[in-house]
């Protein structure tokens, strides 16, 4: 298992890496980026126990609203490195913004401590309905993180990768108190723990580090902007949405009665199960970046 995981995660990275770091692959990493969240629409669909063909249906509208986004005129100039006048590019995307961040920062949560049964009823249909704003907002959140700079974009997936990394061996090595037990037995505390230190030093090494070099990672921004107080409580707010969107998952899949939201990436799941934590995570940071720009132009 632990030999397909790493096979699988490498060669994930030979396809991405090269569309991030290379110049003139922008709008092919566009068109990729929108078929992996239309495999993530189907996989919500089949979590909320949508009939097989309503599951295709639903992840085909989903997709072909992001062919629309990425191909509307307006949408090709006036991302992040543009902070005029309308920084997300149409006066849309800030409202787009709002909505994900609230649903990632206060509904989850919500449904989380009540545990509501999420494929039946009124949930399933605004689950549903919320999957149409929340895929569109993470594939503009990381083409515009992307449009700032590689190091940019990878500087905040690096937050996620941390956080998932710290929360997982924190937890092996010195978990004992559960985090949410009727939820996802395996998550404790010290997982928690393990993960806003990791998260916490490491970004602030790379914040430094960054000076030298003179590259602009997240980080370095926001730290510029609002001193270490107001990074400490922004790099907090993402490892929180970010165990809250991995719970959230957890809860979903535990409903549909399913280890894992589909097989399609070998030894890592399905693609929700990679995009738990990085669908809140990318939306929170770009979207307190894109207000920075807009209170304080680069």
């Amino acid at each position: 298992m632990l030999k397909t995981r790493i096979m699988t995660a490498a060669i994930l990275l030979t396809v991405f890496l090269p569309m991030i770091f290379c110049t003139g692959m922008t709008h092919l990493l566009s068109m990729l980026v929108i078929g992996v969240l239309t495999l993530a629409a189907w996989e919500w669909a089949r979590l909320l126990k949508l009939a097989p063909k309503l599951q295709i249906s639903y992840a085909v509208l989903v997709g072909l609203l992001l062919v629309f986004f990425a191909l509307a005129p307006w949408q090709i100039k006036g991302l992040l490195q543009d902070a005029s006048p309308a920084f997300f590019g149409n006066e849309w995307w800030p409202i787009l913004y709002w909505i994900a961040a609230f649903f990632w920062g206060a509904v989850v949560p919500f449904i989380l401590l009540r545990k509501s049964t999420l494929a039946a009823g009124l949930w399933r249909g605004f689950l549903l309905l919320v999957g149409f704003v929340i895929f569109p907002v993470g594939w503009h959140a990381l083409m515009a993180a992307h449009s700032v700079g590689p190091t940019f974009l990878i500087s905040i997936l690096l937050v996620v990768w941390l956080a998932d990394s710290g929360a997982y061996f924190a937890g092996k090595r010195f978990g004992q108190h559960k985090l949410a037990p009727l939820i996802s037995p395996g998550k404790t505390w010290e997982g928690v723990l393990g993960a806003w230190l990791l998260v916490l030093t490491s970004m602030a090494a790379v914040a430094g580090v960054s000076r030298v070099f003179d590259v602009l990672p997240f980080t370095a921004y926001v730290g510029s902007f609002s001193g270490w107080c107001g990074l400490l409580i922004i790099l907090t707010l993402l490892v929180g949405v970010g165990v809250a969107g991995d719970l959230f998952e957890s809860l979903m899949k535990r409903q549909a009665g399913l280890k894992d939201s589909s097989g399609l990436l070998p030894g890592h799941g399905g693609v929700l199960d990679r995009l738990d934590a990085l669908l809140p995570m990318l939306t929170l940071a770009v979207g307190l970046y894109g207000g920075l720009v807009r209170l304080m132009p680069l």
